[in-house]
């Protein structure tokens, strides 16, 4: 059966789901947990990794990672696991990565898109072709957050209109 905890994050809340040995999800959903057994014990190494993360003191994470993709999925996910902290790329240089020709870069967005290690697995560092941010499942703020930590954006100023 599978465990979950839930931590707390400069971003929210932050679900994580294991099998007892390895992380087998990471989602800002903390929904997802419904059902699960909790166990926060279980993740005090995630979650002190991510807690470094957050400080800055940490450009990747060491943990057991086990997840169910297809092969394609895998392959993917694998090559998000590759990018380098504070860069992005973007959707048609991962699928070259990958060996994809151009007319499957969408999916390699549905790859990227069901990465169930969000942080962990940095989905958040691929952006469209043209540099925007497009798509999240922590969404397109989360990502940007994301980002501007890791110095790969600049911090965005925001006014108040009124």
């Amino acid at each position: 059966m599978d465990i979950h905890s839930i931590i707390e994050s400069p971003l929210g809340k932050i679900l994580l789901v294991g099998d007892g040995s390895a992380l087998t999800r990471v989602s800002f959903d903390v929904r997802g947990g419904a059902g699960l057994r909790w166990e926060p014990a279980a993740f005090e190494e995630v979650e002190r990794q991510f807690a470094e993360y957050f400080a800055g003191e940490r450009i990747s994470f060491d943990l057991p990672l086990a997840t169910r993709g297809t092969p394609f999925q895998e392959r993917v996910w694998a090559a998000l696991a590759e990018l380098p902290y504070g860069t992005t790329t973007t959707y048609g240089a991962l699928a070259a990565r990958v060996g994809a020709p151009r007319d499957r870069i969408r999916a390699v967005g549905a790859a990227v898109g069901a990465n169930p290690l969000l942080v962990v697995r940095p989905c958040h560092r691929v952006v469209g072709a043209d540099g925007t941010l497009t798509g999240y499942a922590g969404g397109i703020e989360r990502k940007h957050e994301l980002l501007t930590l890791e110095g790969a954006l600049q911090p965005q100023l925001w006014s108040a209109v009124g």
